[in-house]
């Protein structure tokens, strides 16, 4: 069952108002095409870009302050009243910080700068990079992350901060990179987690860590939890729902997204 908001639908789910789940019928598909163990570079390239394009047009449309503004459009010289058009758009005073979780998080990262530079003035976007990995333990389970290399161009005071990781696991990559914001580049003014999928495990830890944060997602991935669990409302069990394995991986998943997309697998 779906809430119909607009053109972008939201599932429905007991997670809290924090939390978005959108139900679109595209992003589904592309998510779909682009888990497919048949699907490659550059394939997943384009289409993790068209998924990206999309989650932003829902995360700035609902997120992004806004202000009246009136436009002279090229019908002004014909009809000098009519010809200017008045509505609501982006404030362009937003500053936004959009943060790049090396590597997975490269191509949804700098599709989103691209995006959001067209429509605010590019002085007010900046593009941060983090190098940032799991660190996993003898036994190959994921007991951290290790923050080393790091490009980050300055303050976040007041600033929209987006974090584009597109896997929502665990959700300490998404804690540890807000953390070392707040620990030295100052307090934004929004925080907004955008993985194109992500697990009740995760959407648990970072909100419940984060009082005012907000995650967007395109896909919940849930598919270990019990039959009865998965017959109900997302969130209604939210303590018995799980979508990581032992090892801290997603599933179902992408499954090794990273090594795709940059033809590396070491």
């Amino acid at each position: 069952m779906s809430s119909r908001d607009g053109l972008c639908w939201e599932l429905e789910h007991r997670y809290g108002p924090r939390v978005h789940v959108l139900d679109n019928l595209y992003l589904l598909s592309a998510l779909a095409r682009l888990s497919s163990p048949h699907v490659r570079h550059p394939e997943m390239t384009a289409i993790l870009r068209s998924i990206y394009q999309a989650l932003l047009v829902a995360v700035a449309g609902r997120e992004f302050p806004r202000v009246a503004a009136e436009v002279p459009t090229r019908m002004q010289e014909l009809h000098p009243k009519e010809g200017v058009w008045r509505g609501e758009v982006f404030d362009p005073a937003t500053r936004v910080v959009v943060v790049d979780v090396i590597r997975a998080g490269i191509v949804p990262s700098q599709t989103c700068f691209e995006v959001l530079t067209s429509v605010l003035p590019p002085e007010n976007v900046r593009l941060d990079h983090l190098n940032m990995a799991r660190v996993s333990d003898a036994h190959g389970h994921v007991v951290g992350v290790d923050l080393s290399g790091s490009k980050i161009g300055g303050s976040v005071d007041g600033a929209v901060l987006l974090l584009p990781d597109p896997m929502g696991a665990t959700g300490s990559t998404t804690l540890r990179a807000i953390d070392h914001y707040r620990e030295h580049h100052g307090e934004p003014a929004r925080i907004i987690a955008m993985p194109m999928m992500a697990t009740p495990e995760y959407l648990k830890h970072v909100t419940s860590s984060l009082e005012r944060a907000v995650v967007y997602t395109a896909r919940l991935d849930r598919g270990l939890s019990p039959p009865d669990v998965l017959a109900t409302p997302p969130g209604t069990h939210w303590d018995r729902e799980r979508g990581l394995n032992e090892k801290g991986y997603i599933v179902p998943g992408a499954g090794g997204m990273g090594e795709v997309l940059n033809n590396s697998w070491c």
